[in-house]
């Protein structure tokens, strides 16, 4: 039971950093950068830099655990690989 619930919480996780990625790379197209009254009251205002910070940062900080967790888990995977060789028997004689 434990090993699931596991399991969904990682699921719910990449959900979520998907969702945060997705926000943040239309956020530049959902506002007018070139008007600040369009992000004015936004959180992260009335700067532009604290804007795009506050409503982009999770997003690229999702991605890069998105990243790192997809590249150990592959690292993982040839570790297994590479151990599976090493222990087999060889087949010439």
């Amino acid at each position: 039971m434990k090993r699931f619930a596991i399991g969904v919480l990682k699921v719910l996780g990449v959900i979520l950093g998907l969702y945060l990625i997705a926000r943040a790379v239309a956020e530049p197209f959902v506002i007018d950068v070139t008007d600040p009254a369009t992000y004015r009251d936004d959180w992260g205002g009335p700067a532009l830099a604290g804007v795009l910070a506050v409503h982009m940062g999770p997003g690229v900080l999702a991605a890069l655990a998105l990243f790192g967790a997809a590249r150990r888990r592959l690292a993982g995977r040839r570790e297994t690989v590479d151990q599976a060789r090493i222990e087999a028997p060889s087949s010439s004689r």
